[in-house]
């Protein structure tokens, strides 16, 4: 979920005295296809005015992800073994009230099934007939954690569901430390460390990454990720199971844009650009595949946002003086001497 999502999310709970009031629409099931305006525009890859770019040879260009997109918002993406999710609003422009209410706003999940990802389906995680504004999704094994505005809380706040008979079920309020100021967050496969973005007093300048380590069940002060903060806004960590890889969010060239950071001897090394160019929110699955969002811009407004994935290639390796060589089932495909 990107920084106006962050933003709406927090003025909904000053919108709640307003909005409890009406009714939410439970007439006839809204898809997310019919919920989209009369005008929508459908960009395509043919039509995008500022294309996503890649950095790196490890993998193919990026490409809109298949069965996902719609001419709406979809955004804050996150793939944990076959499950995907992320959020979608059918118009980002919108008051933010008509969001709340139009029925379809929130989070959504699609299943990997023999390499075809299934029709996304609506995350509820709120009683029928109550109101919130749910994203920033997180999973691991059973559990969920997302953020929230929801009645009966004032602000943002993180919550936890567990995976049962089927459905996400007993969501309750997450137990991070006010203090901490978490913001959309990663926890390591171990369970040991909670990477989140934030402004927190201490940092380096607008928005950091910190990381803190669990200790018997608890989470402890976070720490500054120093290697890979600036001045600018750092964010939407995201972790590769094995730990040795922090992919984020940084500003290129006026733009959001994907950086990589590896994990040498416990130590986190300079970032490298990986996608730049409304490239954000990154998220891998476990063949090194990157999922992101990408945001499309005309004359300074965002017209809509897909999901997008750059495809790993095959057992790439780099030797002395020869570029990228891509191994398919042990047959050589491309070389070229440089």
């Amino acid at each position: 979920m990107n920084q106006k999502y962050i933003v709406i999310l927090t003025l909904i709970t000053v919108l709640m005295s307003c909005c409890t009031n009406q009714t939410v629409h439970d007439t006839q099931p809204l898809t997310r296809e019919s919920s989209l305006p009369e005008n929508a525009v459908k960009v395509t890859p043919d039509t995008d005015l500022y294309p996503p770019i890649l950095h790196s040879d490890e993998w193919e260009p990026p490409v809109p992800m298949e069965g996902i997109n719609t001419a709406g918002a979809e955004d804050s993406p996150f793939v944990y073994e076959n499950d995907f999710y992320f959020f979608f609003t059918p118009d980002p422009n919108i008051p933010v009230e008509d969001q709340l209410l139009d029925g379809v706003t929130g989070i959504y999940g699609s299943h990997n099934i023999n390499g075809v990802w299934s029709t996304p389906e609506r995350v509820v995680l709120q009683k029928a007939g109550n109101l919130s504004l749910d994203g920033c999704t997180f999973v691991q094994g059973d559990k969920m954690w997302f953020c929230s505005a929801r009645e009966g809380y004032t602000g943002v706040h993180w919550f936890t569901a567990e995976f049962r008979g089927g459905k996400w079920t007993d969501w309750k309020e997450a137990d991070f430390d006010p203090e901490y100021q978490v913001g959309e967050l990663h926890i390591t496969a171990d369970g040991s460390k909670l990477y989140f973005h934030s402004f927190r007093p201490g940092g380096k300048g607008g928005l950091d990454i910190w990381v803190s380590k669990n200790q018997e069940g608890k989470w402890q002060t976070p720490i500054n990720v120093e290697a890979v903060n600036t001045s600018e806004n750092e964010g939407w960590p995201f972790i590769t199971p094995n730990g040795d890889e922090l992919w984020f969010n940084r500003q290129y060239k006026g733009t959001p844009a994907v950086f990589r950071s590896k994990k040498v001897n416990e130590e986190w090394k300079n970032p490298e650009l990986i996608i730049s160019q409304f490239a954000g929110e990154p998220t891998l699955d476990r063949e090194k595949n990157i999922y992101f969002v990408h945001h499309f811009y005309k004359d300074g407004t965002m017209i809509e946002a897909d999901i997008y994935v750059a495809y790993h290639k095959i057992g790439t390796f780099v030797l002395p003086g020869i570029s990228p060589l891509i191994l398919f089932f042990g047959i050589l495909l491309v070389y070229k001497l440089k």
